[in-house]
């Protein structure tokens, strides 16, 4: 026997399964890039509303949402966003088309608490239009990721 024509098995991950994982860590980062935009678009969209001002009273305690707030509620849901992405890359034939529908469907769902909370026309239009900012970075770069990635 010549053990120089020997071409054993090198034991490691599958290519199919590193590729995948590539494509998971890609959407991840690419998710928590959107999501620090995400974060930095609406706090300065709440800052331009408060200069010209918006006072984001909520009439129930009667307590006014600090800047950091729309931040915080920002990053958190962005993050949301990220995962029902990873998700549907993972467990879905078409991605990027059941990310946009869910994602669509999901700010239209967050546009109620605004309208149920009692508070002046000015800060209603504000939060809804704060939603619609971090909806308008977060969902086309998802979407985008997952068509690059889905492929």
């Amino acid at each position: 026997m010549n053990s120089m024509n020997d071409t054993g098995a090198v034991a490691g991950p599958a290519s199919g399964q590193t590729s995948h994982t590539h494509r998971l860590r890609g959407l991840a980062g690419t998710g928590l890039i959107a999501t620090l935009a995400a974060m930095v678009a609406t706090t300065l969209a709440a800052a331009l509303a408060q200069a010209v001002g918006v006072d984001f009273e909520v009439p129930d305690g009667g307590e006014t949402i600090p800047l950091s707030g729309f931040a915080v509620v920002t990053g958190f849901f962005s993050v949301v966003g990220i995962v029902i992405a990873v998700a549907l890359l993972r467990w879905s034939a078409r991605p990027a088309k059941r990310f946009v529908w869910t994602a669509v469907s999901l700010t239209a769902i967050s546009f109620v608490p605004p309208l149920l909370a009692g508070a002046n026309t000015a800060t209603t239009t504000a939060l809804l239009g704060l939603h619609l900012v971090a909806a308008t970075v977060m969902i086309p770069t998802l979407a985008l990721s997952l068509r690059t990635r889905s492929d």
